[in-house]
């Protein structure tokens, strides 16, 4: 028996309620898709709706629908999703606005919106404010509008919460087969999340690709990511918008560092979600997984019949995590042989013009490069205009590319250095031939940079993220308190003394001992005010320090003088992602060095590893051009100290700058925890 979402997602009967032109449109697309089952408008007055006999109400149907398209007002809407519900409808799409996305105009949008979800009850709801979705393998469109999409047979997935994102995509003409197109809305009961569990069920599915404003919930999301992997279908995600509930509050360097696009980006690699950064690399990305799937290493070849493209394509994989790896002894024999004495021989190739149209030739040098250690080779080719030229010789290339990818076994894609250089119609039979069409160099390096992550990231199920809980009003501790509580934690820290009039100062810094360093109390970036001084060599410095500082309370602490790198270690806590630990360059320059990385928590060990040694500081704490190491042993110990009170107290923030690295020790210098949520 079907679930609820998988009768709305996959229906046998569509209702389609309201008389407007967006409900005689959905009837339109059905049919112009092939849409085999029931349709009934609903409609109190009209006779004919869309060219059908109308309803005129929900209880003349003659079953309670798989799925229905309400094309009505708000306050109607909520109604009509009651009765549905009551008749046991397996789902519903709620096209009218007015609800929670319209809070700011509307006060009652938030409790329209819990209306219709108290109406819904166990019945599945898309949106509101959605167009709803195209399903192009059953021909099911419970969508409002036109569209560019065709009927499939098999292909990729796509869910975004924007409806005009959603139409856009459908117009592409890059070959991709897409078989579900599917708006999320306001996301008021059924998410992304669950959407995309219920698209990767369909066999013929082969790839989801994802454009997301903002996560529905994070286990939700963990799950969608495990039945992926527990399936063995890719998923690659556009990520846009800001999460300003984790900056809004912040008062540190970390939330800078730390805020909702760092956080997203470790999200999708914690969970081995591709990332993109435009809607074409989606398209293309989706392509590439669907014709071949991810691949098996980042090592790629490409040959063409032009210096320049072969200079291109070296300058456009520069930078990125591809390998174009230099040919090796039994390649440049190979090629010889197939190419003769006159050409240059190298990776990417330039193979010349002297075997064009020469299906056998063609064949004899793709597949030369292609006998190297390599996940995929490519051949640059632009297609001639169909109006104005003749492309019939071209067709020897495809040929070639075709024999080649059967004989050595590998995917061998034709690539057009222009999105307009390769038309539909050879994009789509290549598709059909297992060819890669790449349309767009710059598109083409992204799709196989993120296909070769894709294919490196271990088929394995992450820890479930730590989610912060709301906390109450903000509570910020005093730097004193900060370091107690993380000494406490397993953190070391300076020996210190607080003092809370100047007469004392000279007693404390006889206590601890010259040079010390002098900070203000109860200032969260004491450099910026002159709240803090290293170095001091004497009680007349000291007493001078002091007067200068915005404060009547002080920190007297121990110089460290064992300094091999300073280094920021900070966590918030991000609503939308869990909590995001940063690890920075650290110091007065950490904002401006801006070299970070960041992981969500819990993370192991060897993951908080291999997070510090993507820092360019990284060098320095092993010891750079025979300089001493930092002991990165205590390093360690004191981020998973950081990680384990997070993981107890949770925290809203937690920064530590600047961890002093040394040979012997990591010492937190100056840290700050902030407790609850101003939001709440």
């Amino acid at each position: 028996m079907m679930s609820g979402i998988e009768r709305l997602l996959r229906p046998k009967s569509i209702a389609v309620i309201g008389g407007g032109a967006w409900c005689s449109n959905v009837i339109e697309q059905c049919g112009k898709i092939g849409f085999a089952g029931e349709i009934w408008p609903v409609h109190p007055s009209r006779e004919v709706v869309g060219g059908l006999k109308a309803f005129k109400a929900l209880a003349d149907l003659p079953e309670a629908p798989d799925a229905s398209f309400i094309g009505i007002n708000r306050n109607s809407t909520i109604e009509v999703v009651r009765a549905l519900s009551a008749q046991g409808a397996g789902g519903a799409v709620c096209f009218a606005s007015g609800f929670l996305e319209a809070q700011a105009e509307t006060e009652d949008g938030a409790a329209k919106q819990r209306e219709l979800l108290t109406a819904a009850g166990d019945m599945t709801i898309l949106g509101p404010n959605c167009y709803g979705f195209l399903n192009y393998l059953d021909g099911a469109a419970l969508w409002p509008d036109q569209h560019g999409g065709v009927s499939v047979d098999r292909g990729v997935a796509i869910v975004t919460q924007s409806s005009n994102i959603a139409i856009n995509l459908t117009m592409q003409d890059r070959g991709l087969p897409i078989a579900y197109m599917v708006t999320a809305g306001n996301q008021a009961q059924t998410g992304i999340s669950a959407i995309s569990q219920a698209l990767l069920d369909d066999d013929r599915v082969t790839a989801l690709g994802l454009h997301i404003e903002g996560l529905d919930d994070l286990r939700a999301f963990e799950a969608l990511a495990a039945k992926a992997c527990a399936l063995g279908k890719p998923i690659v995600a556009l990520k846009v918008g800001k999460s300003e509930q984790a900056r809004s509050a912040a008062v540190s360097h970390t939330a800078s560092f730390s805020g909702s696009d760092a956080g997203a980006d470790a999200l999708l690699r914690r969970l081995g979600i591709g990332k993109v950064a435009s809607l074409p690399a989606l398209l293309e990305t989706l392509k590439l997984l669907h014709v071949v799937g991810p691949l098996p290493s980042n090592r790629i070849a490409s040959m063409s019949c032009s210096g320049g493209e072969a200079s291109l394509m070296a300058d456009t994989a520069h930078g990125s995590a591809l390998c174009v790896p230099p040919l090796d002894p039994d390649q440049k024999a190979a090629l010889r042989n197939a190419l003769g004495p006159k050409v240059a021989l190298a990776n990417p190739l330039d193979y010349h013009t002297y075997i064009w149209g020469d299906v056998d030739a063609l064949t004899k040098a793709f597949s030369a490069l292609m006998i190297g250690d390599l996940a995929m080779g490519c051949v640059v080719l632009d297609f001639p205009r169909s109006d104005r030229c003749d492309a019939s010789d071209w067709e020897d290339v495809i040929d070639a590319v075709a024999q080649t990818q059967k004989a050595s076994g590998k995917p061998v894609a034709i690539l057009a250095s222009l999105k307009e250089t390769i038309p539909e119609a050879v994009a789509s039979r290549l598709v059909e031939l297992g060819i890669v069409p790449f349309a767009g160099m710059d598109e083409a390096i992204e799709a196989m940079e993120v296909a070769a992550w894709l294919g490196a990231r271990p088929r394995s199920v992450p820890e479930p993220l730590i989610i912060p809980r709301p906390t109450g009003p903000s509570r910020l501790l005093s730097e004193r308190d900060a370091k107690s509580a993380l000494r406490d934690a397993g953190v070391e820290v300076p020996r210190s003394v607080h003092v809370n009039c100047s007469a004392a100062l000279e007693t404390a810094a006889n206590e601890i001992g010259f040079p010390i360093v002098l900070k203000g109390e109860g200032i969260a970036h004491k450099t910026e005010v002159g709240a803090v001084v290293v170095g001091l060599q004497s009680t007349t410095d000291l007493l001078r320090a002091a007067n200068a500082m915005p404060t009547d309370t002080y920190l007297v602490e121990e110089m460290v003088t064992d300094t091999i790198a300073e280094l920021l270690v900070g966590v918030i806590a991000d609503p939308a992602h869990g909590y995001v630990l940063t690890l920075a360059a650290g110091g007065t320059l950490t904002e401006l060095i801006e070299d970070r990385a960041c992981v969500l928590l819990p993370a192991t060990r060897s993951e908080i590893g291999d997070t510090l040694s993507q820092l360019r500081i990284s060098r320095i704490l092993e010891g750079y051009r025979g300089r001493p190491a930092a002991n990165i042993n205590a390093i360690l110990d004191a981020i998973m100290a950081v990680t384990a009170y997070v993981s107890v107290y949770q925290p809203a923030e937690i920064e530590i700058n600047p961890l002093i690295c040394g040979r012997q020790s990591a010492l937190a210098a100056d840290a700050l925890i902030r407790f609850g949520d101003q939001h709440e």
